[in-house]
């Protein structure tokens, strides 16, 4: 069930609001545990099979987290390592067992037997929430542990499938706040103009990139330049406008319910450098990452070699936590690299006196690190590393320049001939998908690069949990009209929802489900 179809929109989502505070009216208990069972359903909707493994996972957890917070000494530590041990375990079976089987074949040339498993969906997702829970409640940061709170916490179905990975001290408290089961209409007008401009973004905008994208990334032949740069871009402002149109559409979900969820996009692309990049593209996994792995590694406390090298092994782990394959590590190397490059820069001027970024130098450091993030795509896309590797080639000119013929008749025989002499050929067909790419192309990066972000937009009512951040203190100084509760803005958010339902004839899964 997807939250971009029919089926979720006028059947699922009315049944569970009318429940959850019908119920709220009687009990608050009953309305959690009727949410949460709601969420089980709509897990158990993808693949029922996988609904007992995500039970026994919320049970051992908790069960897990009772006996740590109440063991002493080495018992709560070593009740940890074993319940993360068990975790990574679960994990590591049915997301990379094929994958590590596969390298060890190609490496000593073995031939022993691939298992082939399916991934049960969003299973990096609750398994990354609960080691949260663990180790939080190790650090004595869990004050509570009511059951039908914590299957809530788990299984919340807005969060469920692709995220944000949440933290047990930001939802339990909420799930615990009388306010929360109390029917509010600014909570509605909020939550379904922030799910109306996500859906718009998935439905209006990614969905129509696929097609460019796809028709670089899944076909054979080396790209030329162009081609080449045209599926990439295309890819990364699908996978973007993807990405945050989930987002925006968990948000105000669970706004509906009157719960705040932690933001977890804010105009990446706009980053002046890739540190800034990683600290508002996929914000709660980042946040994962360096509370969990990088600062536990020692962080940037035992020197600058070990920082770098703490760096590079919480990326190509970030990378391997997106998906099991080479492609994936190569993507997290990649920026594990870009970052040590960028604190190495930074390091260097340390120390000296910094005169504010000019805006041709903050354009150009936006413009390089957004080079820098579609050369790493290009991995994260590609159905294999040969794939990768010919659109790469084709990105850095060594694969020549080509054009469609059809644009070649238009230019005159004159400006044609000019350009073969230079190099440039002309191949046959495709002239209308060539200028649709750099259409759409285009119009992606006007909503990008000059429009501002959801959080932006509802900024003066708090749409979602914010983490203190450079970019996101100055949210509120934006220099646009913010969203108002008033009838020109419920007519733009009635017009978005109505071009969206129109295209829902097709719904297409979100990029981030496959992880």
């Amino acid at each position: 069930m997807l939250f971009n179809s029919f089926g979720f929109l006028f059947l699922f989502m009315p049944v569970v609001v009318l429940g959850f505070f019908a119920l709220a009216r009687i009990r608050r208990e009953w309305a959690a545990a009727w949410l949460a069972l709601a969420s089980l359903f709509f897990y158990g909707w993808w693949d029922v099979r996988y609904l007992p493994l995500l039970l026994g996972s919320i049970c051992f957890n908790y069960w897990a987290g009772r006996y740590i917070g109440a063991a002493q000494g080495k018992a709560r530590l070593r009740g940890l390592t074993l319940a993360v041990a068990a975790d990574l375990l679960l994990l590591a079976y049915y997301k990379y067992a094929a994958f590590a089987v596969a390298s060890v074949n190609a490496a000593l040339g073995s031939e022993l037997p691939v298992m082939s498993v399916v991934l049960p969906i969003g299973i990096s997702f609750f398994t990354f929430t609960q080691i949260a829970f663990l180790v939080d409640t190790f650090r004595g940061e869990v004050k509570e542990y009511n059951f039908v709170h914590y299957l809530l916490f788990v299984t919340y179905f807005p969060h469920l499938i692709a995220g944000p990975v949440l933290h047990h001290k930001e939802m339990m408290p909420q799930f615990a706040d009388a306010r929360s089961y109390r029917f509010s209409a600014g909570n509605w007008a909020i939550g379904l103009s922030i799910f109306t401009l996500g859906l718009a973004k998935k439905v209006l905008v990614a969905d129509n990139l696929a097609e460019y994208a796809n028709a670089v990334f899944d076909q054979g032949g080396a790209p030329g330049l162009l081609v080449a740069w045209g599926g990439v871009l295309a890819y990364a402002f699908q996978l973007y406008f993807d990405f945050s149109g989930y987002s925006d559409m968990a948000i105000g979900l669970s706004r509906l319910f009157g719960v705040k969820l932690p933001i977890n996009f804010y105009s990446p692309y706009k980053a002046p450098n890739i540190i800034v990049f990683w600290r508002h593209w996929h914000m709660t996994l980042s946040r994962f990452l360096r509370d969990y792995l990088y600062i536990p590694l020692g962080g940037g406390r035992h020197g600058t070699l070990r920082r770098y090298l703490n760096l590079m092994l919480t990326m190509v782990l970030g990378g391997l936590w997106h998906g099991a394959g080479w492609n994936y590590v190569i993507w997290g190397a990649l920026h594990g690299g870009f970052l040590m490059i960028n604190h190495g820069w930074q390091a260097l001027w340390r120390g000296r006196p910094a005169a504010p970024p000019s805006r041709a130098g903050r354009v150009a450091g936006v413009l390089l690190t957004f080079v820098a993030v579609c050369i790493a795509w290009v991995f994260f896309r590609a159905p294999d590393l040969p794939r990768a590797l010919e659109v790469l080639r084709g990105m850095l000119f060594m694969s020549g320049v080509s054009l469609p013929d059809a644009i070649g008749a238009r230019l005159g025989d004159g400006a044609r001939g000019w350009l073969e002499q230079h190099g440039v050929g002309f191949y046959l067909g495709g002239g209308a998908r060539f200028v649709q790419t750099y259409l759409w192309v285009g119009a992606a990066a006007l909503l990008v690069f000059f429009c501002p972000n959801t959080v932006q937009i509802m900024r003066r009512f708090e749409p979602a949990l914010l983490e203190a951040g450079d970019a996101l203190e100055r949210a509120s100084a934006a220099r646009f009209a913010g969203w108002e509760p008033k009838r020109r803005w419920a007519v733009w958010i009635g017009v978005l929802m109505v071009l969206s339902l129109l295209s829902l004839n097709r719904p297409a899964e979100f990029l981030y489900f496959q992880f």
